[in-house]
């Protein structure tokens, strides 16, 4: 079969497309044929060797995927032909996955499975960093930083599901838009965010604080909570890890909270699967709509998205562009004629 993979910690223009030998699963495990495999912002910060945790290389990168098993252990409680997805830290940019039993959920025969990718990682970590972590209640107020990204489009249209005013914070007109669009009361840029997050929110603060680039923006949202708040830990997304100042926790009756989302699942396993049968719930009832960067132009997404990670160097783009399309046909089996 062929693999993603990343022989040593570098830039995502590195990576490789290689022949591996088949996954074989032992009894407590399935492998999967990958159907449709999600491409996330953490994927291209694990290859580049600035995620929180850093695997042994050579690995294959890829958190979520979403097909049909093709082979089933004795114990693993599954069978050949079922349609699953599952979550997996490594692992996801092959044609086959071998997954431990306790990370694969049934799905609909019916179900899509882009929509189903985009659910678990994007969308549960929204959903469990909102309702485990920051215990969001009806009539609260919640700030989103990253507000029109993957997760966090999922926080605002979730956070509005749980009855919650939502604050979106985006750098752009055009972001903000997609932010109102997908359901924000209120949208921000960054420019002068604490006194505007005041502002917004009669000089009380965000009730919760969904909390995704860090650096300057982490220090303004930890000034702009409300009292009892929670400051919700769930990404570095501009490269600055910050630190706290614990005095405002103190005076301000405040919580800073990590949300981990990947360990949660492993850690957590049977609230994991009730969060996951209440997002498909929720997505076939309609009350989150999908927000899928597959359905959109390739080109306009993917190029900042390089250089973001990659501080800008975009005379480089076009090659990662090109390694990005190849993975996104690796679940599309039509398309292995063009690798």
């Amino acid at each position: 079969m062929r693999a993603v993979i990343c022989k040593e910690f570098g830039p995502i223009t590195d990576l490789e497309i290689q022949e591996v030998d088949d996954p074989q699963p032992n009894s407590n495990e399935v492998v999967i044929d990958a159907e449709a495999i999600g491409v996330n912002f953490p994927d291209g910060l694990l290859v580049q060797g600035l995620y929180q945790v850093k695997p042994p290389t050579p690995f294959v990168p890829g958190m979520e995927l979403a097909g049909t098993i093709s082979q089933a252990g004795d114990n693993s409680g599954f069978k050949v032909g079922e349609r699953v997805a599952s979550v997996c830290m490594t692992g996801a940019f092959a044609e086959k996955v071998k997954v431990h039993k306790s990370l694969v959920m049934p799905i609909p025969q019916d179900a899509n499975v882009a929509e189903i990718t985009a659910l678990m990682c994007g969308y549960g970590t929204a959903h469990h960093a909102l309702k485990q972590r920051g215990q969001l209640k009806a009539g609260e107020t919640l700030a989103v930083t990253g507000a029109s990204g993957l997760t966090g489009l999922a926080a605002v249209q979730i956070g509005k599901a749980m009855g919650a005013k939502v604050i979106a914070i985006a750098s752009t007109d055009e972001k903000r838009k997609v932010c109102t669009e997908n359901g924000a009361d209120i949208t921000l840029g960054y420019e002068n965010l604490k006194d505007e997050l005041k502002t917004a929110t009669d000089g009380k603060g965000a009730d919760v604080i969904f909390e995704v680039v860090g650096g300057d923006v982490f220090y303004a949202c930890s000034r702009a909570i409300n009292w009892g708040g929670r400051l919700l830990v769930v990404g570095f997304a501009d490269g600055d890890i910050p630190q706290f100042p614990i005095n405002l926790a103190l005076v301000k009756g405040s919580s800073v909270v990590g949300v981990f989302w990947g360990t949660f699942t492993r850690k957590e396993p049977e609230v994991y699967a009730e969060n996951m049968k209440e997002l498909l719930v929720g997505m076939h009832l309609a009350i989150l709509n999908l927000w899928l960067n597959a359905h959109l132009n390739l080109k306009k997404h993917l190029k900042p998205f390089y250089t973001s990670m990659t501080a800008k160097r975009a005379a480089k783009w076009f090659w990662f562009l090109k390694i990005m399309e190849t993975l996104l046909c690796l679940f599309l089996k039509k398309c292995m004629a063009l690798f």
